[in-house]
């Protein structure tokens, strides 16, 4: 089968095994042993499946299933030893991954719960899609694919994170993201000092947006939880 695949896996027999075994039926398999090399081999490559255990180093694998179901509606696998019912709940309800194997697996049934996946997500194209451009009331309007963003017709100019944080945000209308989500997902570090550098880059947007804290149009503060996107698209 022609396909991408990445697998995020830290126990290097198991990775090999899975990797060797899809390699040979026509696969292309990226390895990562960390969930954030994971997230970082995900945002850089486009890919068919996501495979990923949960005990991961630098980044867990619930918080990379998270991350990348923000994004994306790419199929994800779960693989993992742990065996609590709480835990498969989690992976797919919660965070909406497709399939969870438990360890050991079968490199058999693996292969027939992936091509499975792959195929449901060709067969209904899962990938979001997003007009070049979005108009939302108060005069906001976001070019995707120029990166631009204007209100009243005058363009804003954004900084990179500026506008990754706002595309997340109009992503996922009314959610709520704390600032350590936010840092997880744009800056794709887990380092907890980093919530100021959240803080600062929301209140740049919204100053650059015209959007004042007591009284918004676009962002949201939800205080001691974060933030959301209050747009209305029109």
């Amino acid at each position: 089968m022609d396909a991408r695949l990445l697998l995020v896996e830290d126990d290097p027999e198991i990775a090999r095994v899975i990797r060797d075994a899809f390699s040979r039926e026509g696969y292309e398999v990226t390895w990562a042993t960390t969930g954030l090399e994971g997230w970082e081999d995900f945002l850089r490559d486009t890919f068919d499946l996501v495979l990923v255990d949960l005990m991961l180093p630098e980044m867990d694998g619930f918080t990379l299933c998270r991350n990348i179901r923000w994004k994306s509606d790419i199929p994800l696998l779960i693989i993992s030893a742990r065996t609590e019912d709480e835990d498969k709940v989690k992976g797919l309800v919660d965070i909406g991954a497709d399939d969870y194997v438990q360890k050991p697996f079968s490199i058999t049934e693996l292969k027939a719960r992936v091509e499975s996946a792959i195929k449901r997500w060709h067969r209904y194209k899962g990938t979001a899609d997003f007009s070049d451009t979005t108009v939302y009331d108060n005069g906001l309007m976001i070019n995707w694919e120029q990166q631009k963003v204007f209100v009243d017709a005058k363009e804003k100019e954004l900084t990179v994170k500026e506008f990754e944080l706002l595309k997340l945000l109009t992503q996922h209308p009314n959610r709520i993201f704390s600032k350590s989500e936010l840092y997880q997902h744009v800056w794709l570090q887990v380092d907890a000092n980093g919530l100021h550098t959240v803080t600062v880059h929301v209140k740049s947007l919204r100053e650059k947006l015209g959007d004042p804290v007591k009284s918004p149009r676009f962002v949201q503060t939800v205080w001691g939880k974060g933030y959301r996107f209050i747009g209305e698209p029109t």
